[in-house]
């Protein structure tokens, strides 16, 4: 709507999630260097955590974006089911049948498949977005799923994504069992005060803009009330270019915002 008014070429604060706006801050790139190292290195479970927003989606995004053809990647984000069917939302994820009458057939069909990879040299690598709202069965489940792993070099690996208390729910001592596989673990702050301009100014540069278009008090008003949770932050700045927009400025001062 005002991509034109202030000589942008695309929205440069959108709220979908889109990896070519990644921004690397400290915080990001020792994120995803300990999911790269994960992934080259055959890691069994890896655990990424985060408050809502903190770009953990976008990193993940990334990380698929990258990988070699060797990989297969299987994504599940529905993470609110029964335990009994999470196998079947597993073969969903990677394109096969998940039509089974059991779940031992299910899971059968499952380690055949990734046999199947390893045998012609892939392997699998199973994402779990929203994980903290699975229960312990269903983390148990998810456990019994590494057993395929029968070889030196893991043909299945977990990475599992969610928000701050699923760091507290795998400390469960009914979870010890789980928590001996987790190879790597990383929590993604939110940014700090002084990198949310540079954060502003990446995404503004990155969709075109010439110029700044926010006033520093602008930006560290913006810095304070969004927490540095990036998310946050996408919906200030869009809602300030907005009204700055309305009132026919091209320029978001401390007022705007």
């Amino acid at each position: 709507m005002y991509e034109a008014h202030f000589h942008l070429l695309e929205k440069p604060f959108a709220i979908l999630p889109d990896p070519s706006f990644i921004y690397w801050s400290k915080i990001h790139v020792r994120a995803y260097t300990m999911l790269e190292y994960s992934i080259l290195n055959n890691a069994g479970f890896t655990v990424i955590t985060g408050e809502i927003g903190c770009g953990k989606t976008t990193l993940i995004r990334y990380l698929l974006s990258q990988l070699s053809e060797e990989v297969v990647v299987g994504l599940v984000s529905d993470t609110q089911v029964a335990s009994g069917d999470l196998i079947r939302w597993v073969l969903l994820a990677f394109e096969q049948d998940f039509e089974q009458t059991s779940e031992v057939a299910a899971f059968r069909d499952f380690r055949s498949f990734v046999q199947g990879l390893a045998d012609t040299g892939r392997r699998a690598v199973l994402v779990v977005d929203e994980a903290q709202n699975l229960s312990i069965d269903g983390l148990e489940k998810l456990r019994m799923l590494s057993n395929v792993n029968v070889e030196k070099q893991n043909s299945l690996q977990i990475i599992l994504v969610g928000q701050p208390q699923l760091r507290d729910l795998l400390q469960r001592p009914e979870l010890t069992q789980f928590m001996q596989r987790v190879s790597s673990e990383y929590n993604i702050a939110p940014l700090p005060f002084q990198e949310v301009k540079n954060y502003v100014l990446h995404r503004l540069g990155k969709a075109g803009s010439p110029v700044a278009l926010f006033s520093d008090k602008a930006m560290q008003l913006i810095a304070e009330e969004s927490r540095g949770i990036p998310r946050v932050i996408n919906v200030l700045c869009d809602t300030a270019l907005v009204y700055a927009f309305a009132k026919g400025v091209k320029f978001v001062d401390s007022r705007i915002v």
